[in-house]
């Protein structure tokens, strides 16, 4: 049986497009999803570090900074035998858009000198992502040693090239092994160190060409709140990304380590939220989707003329058991086109640049036409799903799993699917897509008659009662019926103009009430659900971007968010304010603090960018 590898008790250290995995002694090898990545491709697999033909006794992790960590370790198997250690070990790593450098240093407290090897082994499998992620065991491959004794791994368009100055280099079966004779003076220090380059001719992702285009805030008020804001703006600077599509166009990738790419909803959200550093992340993110929208429709792909993708790859993506491959470009994604008008009109109004929005009204007009052509595949006036491939995504919202649509019964839904918050996020782009029109000078009526028609039709069709009252079904099914479950999607539909205030008010006391509020946040599916359940992935986890979107919603329509904003606070301060993609839905009535989701991604960019969100509500 193959196994998602786990994640929430690795560390990972990232500069984009690379990242590493590691044990928080600072090896790699050991489970398996360690390893040094460029994108989608692990370029090192093992990497293990003796002294004196010991590892040592590893007593802390130094994470100082987002692209590098370090590693102590006694050397008691070399030490006088004295109560206090006098001597140890640093292994420090530091990862670079193009590859990673390490070190290991030795310092000593003795009061003679100590001559011993250090050797260091490095293994590389240059395995695929998707095969990772799936729990395959990919073969090691063999290294090739150079005359200037450097030494390096191959296949196809990568290489991974290893250089150590003055140690010698030799080969033990899958191993390419480093050594080094070092004499430590008393009371001093030696060190050595290598370097891994790693190059791939074929790559679709390339490190950001500038710096960040957002000024970082001075936050004020709660410590939780600062430390989160902080620690998530120095993720998001490490995640960014440009295309090689669309070079010089920044981006945030939407995750490490199985999302290290372009994600249409993901990237939108990311910058949408971060608008109030700016609107720089947002307007060069919108320009890169719009190089990339859909011209024709090619069902394999489910690409459609004006539709936004979901995702960008260099290879096809393959998910062994579930029956999904996805090309490299893959537009399976029934929310991303709407969000992308609804960002650039947010952009707009946060000082994007008249000419930089003006440039952009063809996609958008595009956009628009997609929703009214294509996402309403059927003309009932709402936009709906459905996988027309047979092997892409067969739920294309937000909670893309296959079990995410389902009756409070526990059983699924049948496509295509219209979920209620796209009817959301189509009636405010509509709206919104009109002002944009008219401001240069362009009729927009046609978008509100079309948002016009969709909110009655909405209000029709997706309101359903129980025992406490009225509220918005999450969906509709095949055959038009509301799927009665309570989720976190209705957050979703505040602030954006779909409601009345009676109806936000019916919404926003469901979102409080104790099915939904854990404590730590929105769960994705009430407690009250046949198919709830707190670690399941869309099924009662907890979400931060969901979360923060719900408060940003409570807030517009005038409710007070301040039990949601301090379960994140909560949550953030457990997760030692490096927010993971999900976690457990589990009550903090009930537990001290959030249990992990542990195939989590982490950093996560709307994860991270969910701070500001946060932060600028906050009013900090």
């Amino acid at each position: 049986m193959h196994l998602q590898p786990l994640l929430h008790d690795q560390h990972v250290i990232l500069r984009a497009p690379v990242q590493a995995w590691q044990s928080t002694d600072g090896s790699i090898g050991d489970a398996p999803v360690q390893g040094l990545y460029l994108g989608d491709t692990r370029a090192l697999s093992g990497v293990r570090v003796t002294i004196g033909d010991r590892p040592g006794e590893p007593i802390a992790m130094l994470d100082d900074a987002v692209d590098r960590a370090g590693f102590v370790r006694l050397l008691r198997h070399l030490d006088d035998a004295d109560a206090d250690p006098h001597l140890r070990a640093v292994h420090t790593r530091s990862v670079t858009p193009a590859g990673a450098h390490e070190t290991v240093r030795i310092e000593s407290a003795l009061t003679r000198p100590l001559t011993t090897t250090v050797t260091a082994r490095l293994r590389s499998d240059l395995a695929a992502m998707d095969a990772v992620k799936s729990g395959q065991r990919v073969p090691p491959i063999a290294a090739t040693r150079h005359d200037d004794g450097s030494a390096s791994w191959a296949r196809g368009a990568i290489r991974v090239d290893v250089r150590a100055d003055d140690a010698r280099t030799r080969t033990d079966g899958d191993d390419l092994v480093l050594e080094w004779d070092v004499e430590v003076p008393a009371g001093g220090a030696a060190e050595v160190g290598w370097s891994i380059a790693v190059h791939d001719e074929r790559a679709v992702m390339h490190a950001p060409s500038g710096p960040a285009p957002w000024a970082a805030p001075r936050a004020a008020g709660d410590e939780r709140l600062r430390r989160w804001v902080d620690r998530a703006l120095a993720d998001l600077d490490a995640l960014r990304l440009e295309s090689a599509r669309v070079p010089g166009e920044q981006f945030l990738a939407a995750g490490s380590p199985w999302f290290f790419t372009l994600f249409g909803r993901d990237s939108i959200w990311a910058a949408r939220m971060l608008l109030p550093l700016g609107a720089g992340i947002a307007a060069s993110t919108l320009r890169v989707l719009a190089r990339l929208q859909g011209g024709a429709s090619v069902a394999a792909t489910a690409e459609q003329p004006g539709k936004i993708i979901h995702e960008l790859r260099q290879d096809a993506l393959e998910i062994p058991g579930e029956g999904i491959s996805l090309p490299p470009l893959y537009y399976g994604t029934v929310d991303a086109t709407p969000l992308w008008v609804c960002l650039l009109h947010d952009a707009w109004r946060a000082g994007m640049a008249e000419d930089e929005v003006a440039a952009l009204v063809p996609a958008l007009r595009a956009a628009l036409a997609w929703m009214r052509d294509f996402g309403d595949s059927d003309g009932d006036g709402l936009l709906e799903y459905v996988d027309e491939s047979g092997h892409g995504l067969s739920n294309q919202g937000w909670k893309d799993s296959g079990d995410s649509v389902q009756w409070r019964d526990g059983t699924l839904a049948a496509g295509p699917i219209a979920l209620c918050e796209v009817q959301a996020y189509a009636y405010e782009a509509a709206m919104h897509g009109a002002d944009l029109l008219e401001h240069f000078g362009q009729d927009g009526s046609e978008w509100r008659d079309w948002a016009q028609r969709l909110r009655r039709r909405f209000h029709e069709t997706f309101w359903i009662e129980d025992a406490a009252g009225a509220y918005p079904a999450i969906a509709l099914d095949a055959a038009k019926r509301p799927v009665d479950s309570l989720t976190s999607n209705l957050g979703h539909l505040l602030g954006t103009g779909l409601l009345d205030h009676d109806q936000a008010a019916l919404v926003a006391a469901r979102l409080l009430s104790p099915g939904l509020d854990s404590g730590f946040g929105l769960r994705t599916l009430s407690t009250d659900a046949a198919g709830y359940w707190p670690l399941g992935y869309h099924r009662g986890s907890v979400w931060p971007h969901d979360t923060a979107i719900a408060v940003r919603g409570l807030a517009a329509e005038g409710f007070d968010p301040a039990s949601l904003i301090e379960g994140l606070l909560a949550a953030a301060a457990a997760f030692d304010y490096r927010m993971p993609e999900l976690y457990s839905g589990d009550a903090a009535s009930v537990a001290s603090r959030p249990v992990p989701y542990p195939a989590a991604c982490r950093p996560q960019a709307w994860s991270a960018a969910a701070a500001v969100c946060i932060g600028a509500l906050s009013g900090t």
